[in-house]
């Protein structure tokens, strides 16, 4: 990241992410689709693979949690 983008806020940097992801012609559910399968596997790399720790911090039930795992394809890796 340079220098300039390092000193932008959380929206400024999300603008520039949607901005890119539109001149590109990426949809939104394959946007919404990539961004919840990057969110979820940065909760298990902070949690190290721990479901119920990895459940409370994105919010929801730990079942709802292996549900969408499985539908975006995450593998147990963490």
């Amino acid at each position: 990241m340079d220098k300039r983008s390092s000193e932008l806020n959380f929206h400024q940097r999300m603008e520039l992410l949607v901005r890119d992801m539109v001149e590109k012609d990426i949809g939104l559910k394959d946007a919404l689709r990539e961004f919840e399968k990057i969110f979820f596997e940065q909760v298990a790399r902070k949690h190290e693979g721990n479901k119920t720790k990895m459940a409370q911090a994105l919010g929801i039930h730990r079942n709802t949690l292996h549900n969408r795992a499985k539908i975006l394809k995450i593998k147990k890796r963490y």
